[in-house]
């Protein structure tokens, strides 16, 4: 996922989308444990998409607006 696409997500998606990434990321390095994944980029690709997601989540800190977790259920 581009930087471009991450910007136009409100801050809310972004934060729904890390917790997402984040599990996927989990999982894939479970299953890469237990047998070899067919493509292993997949794992550094995922790790990129949430730093990017990080990244601006931390520059909307900065720049003053409030972010608001999700509630779990």
């Amino acid at each position: 996922m581009e930087q471009k696409v991450i910007r136009e997500f409100t801050t809310s998606e972004i934060v729904e989308r890390l917790d997402e990434e984040k599990r996927q990321l989990s999982k894939l390095k479970l299953n890469h444990a237990v047998s070899p994944l067919e493509n292993p980029n997949k794992i550094k690709a995922y790790r990129k998409t949430i730093a990017r997601l990080e990244t601006e989540l931390r520059r909307r800190v900065i720049s003053g607006e409030k972010i608001v977790k999700p509630v779990k259920h």
